[in-house]
């Protein structure tokens, strides 16, 4: 009798943008490695533009496990990081996997944990995959503070500032830096973000877009603010 599988696949927009790993793509990579591996595919989860960092932020892939256990299937993924993000989640699971003896398969990695030796790849890709992404992130995290420290924008313009002709640096708006100097100053007299907010309108102020200001507004505004100084003040004492 054949073992029966259930199907597991999941892109988020930027990885299938990226990657080029789109859901109907490893749909078949499944089906194929199902048939050479005489396995039975008796149904597909879909996790459809989701990128939550671990398996609790994906209900489709928390029902997938429980109806595994219940029914002792085992799972199929293509790739590893398909169905974990992190090591903890990958060792987690597929312990709890292996103790209601369910097996777990990733397809590019050629892992079966139906083996000692598939279990103790497993872990360890998905660790090696956990590095790969932490260090993209200090990467990224890295070259988004330098840009900042050189005054280049980064996302939204901050209140207080302005585009250069460049469409890249920033440069400073007197109009919002004085209305933020306000900001600061009735903020560090004690003033709640609502009160600054009911000051501002009641003086005609409105926002960048024409807008009323709101606590939440002001709280922003202020806490960006904040930031973005700290970064120009660090890379100027450099």
């Amino acid at each position: 009798m054949k073992q029966k599988v259930i199907g597991y696949v999941r892109v988020s927009t930027s990885s299938q943008a990226i990657e080029g790993i789109s859901l109907d793509n490893q749909i078949v990579k499944l089906k194929s490695y199902c048939d050479l591996n005489d396995l039975e595919l008796v149904s597909i989860v879909k996790d459809e533009g989701l990128s939550a960092k671990n398996l609790s932020g994906r209900p489709q892939a928390q029902a997938m496990l429980k109806r595994a256990i219940q029914q002792k299937c085992g799972i199929v993924v293509y790739k590893l990081d398909r169905m974990f993000r992190n090591t903890v989640d990958a060792l987690t699971t597929i312990q709890q996997l292996d103790k209601a003896g369910v097996t777990f398969h990733s397809i590019n990695e050629k892992l079966d944990t139906s083996s000692a030796m598939g279990k103790f790849f497993t872990t360890m890709l998905a660790a090696l995959a956990e590095l790969e992404r932490n260090v993209v992130s200090e990467r990224t995290r890295d070259a988004l503070q330098n840009k900042k420290a050189q005054g280049l924008r980064i996302g939204t313009v901050p209140f207080g500032y302005s585009l250069a002709d460049d469409s890249a640096s920033l440069i400073l708006n007197p109009a919002e830096q004085g209305l933020l100097s306000e900001m600061k100053r009735l903020r560090k007299s004690g003033m709640s973000f609502q009160k600054i907010a009911d000051r501002l309108n009641s003086n005609g102020f409105q926002t960048r877009n024409g807008g009323s200001f709101h606590r939440q507004s002001i709280h922003k505004i202020l806490k960006n603010s904040t930031r973005h100084h700290s970064v120009l003040k660090a890379a100027v004492n450099f």
